[in-house]
């Protein structure tokens, strides 16, 4: 097959459905041999009776693609190293890896319990980080035999990761990290040939059904800007040789807008070259506040 992924080896994790789906039918659309990684829970992350991985894998080769399934726990060490061997093992080498698996357990944080912190930490966070470090082992010692990779990994982040969001307060700082992540996976990597970036998408899926509700009743336009194929586009130009030069970001992408999203930068400062008491310091920070720009609504409110 020919495109702009044509002969790389991708690997997407919670491709099973909605957003990691469509990200792995539009890699091997363009090309790309997938790996369709995907453990098949519910949405809140409870077993699921079938593992949809293969369903995906076997839609990829039904339309003339290459694809393999992989059910593993990615939030493992064994899962992910599974992973990625499986990538190496079976098609003889890695180019991308697109970290996307992930569920929701919403509360307010007072009904917030720490099963429900840790199991979403536990799955997105986690689940970018061993995947990810795996990867970049990979990619380290073939750097280290002569083989320099074009090697990219695209991170999915969120919204509520950048902005926050009521009753997602273990999805949002889950979403954060993966941020924070991105920016040290980038900076340590690039030695080696390795891009990461994030994306922060806005689309339909299983998770995000009652966030988009408004949006979903929008009357009819003619285009679904909802849909989670309108993402893919930018996921799979990240994770081709195309996208050359440009690592360390974090995009926005919903419907047909792609946002390059611009985070903390030092805003209004004030230096006395001395201890200030606390009535000096707090005087000082309710002058700069009212200097800086007010900070965004959090995710999915609605004017």
């Amino acid at each position: 097959m020919t495109g702009i992924c044509a002969g790389r080896v991708v690997v997407v994790t919670g491709a099973g459905r909605g957003l990691g789906r469509a990200h792995a039918l539009a890699f091997a659309a363009e090309g790309a041999r997938v790996v369709v990684n995907d453990l098949g829970v519910g949405p809140d992350g409870t077993p699921g009776p079938d593992s949809p991985a293969a369903a995906v894998a076997a839609e990829i080769r039904r339309a003339g693609g290459e694809a393999v399934a992989h059910g593993g726990d990615v939030a493992t060490a064994e899962g992910a190293a599974s992973l990625i061997r499986t990538a190496v093992e079976t098609y003889g080498r890695l180019d991308t890896l697109v970290n996307n698996a992930g569920f929701l357990r919403d509360r307010m944080l007072v009904n917030l319990d720490e099963d429900d912190w840790d199991a979403v930490l536990r799955v997105h966070l986690k689940g970018h980080f061993l995947p990810l470090r795996h990867a970049a082992a990979h990619w380290r010692a073939e750097a280290g035999a002569g083989r320099p990779p074009v090697a990219r990994i695209v991170n999915t982040s969120s919204g509520a990761g950048l902005l926050g969001s009521v009753g997602q307060g273990n999805y949002s700082a889950a979403k954060a990290g993966i941020v924070g992540l991105t920016l040290v996976a980038a900076a340590e990597l690039a030695r080696y040939g390795v891009q990461v970036n994030a994306v922060a998408p806005a689309a339909r899926t299983r998770m995000t059904e009652r966030v988009f509700a408004a949006a979903m009743a929008a009357p009819d336009t003619g285009f679904d800007a909802m849909a989670p194929e309108n993402v893919s586009p930018l996921v799979v130009w990240l994770g081709s040789a195309g996208s050359a030069g440009v690592t360390g970001r974090v995009f926005g992408a919903e419907g047909g807008r792609i946002t390059v999203m611009e985070g903390w930068r030092p805003g209004p400062s004030a230096d006395t070259g001395a201890r200030r008491t606390p009535a000096e310091a707090g005087d000082t920070a309710l002058k700069l506040v009212a200097r800086a720009e007010p900070p965004g609504a959090v995710y999915g409110a609605r004017e």
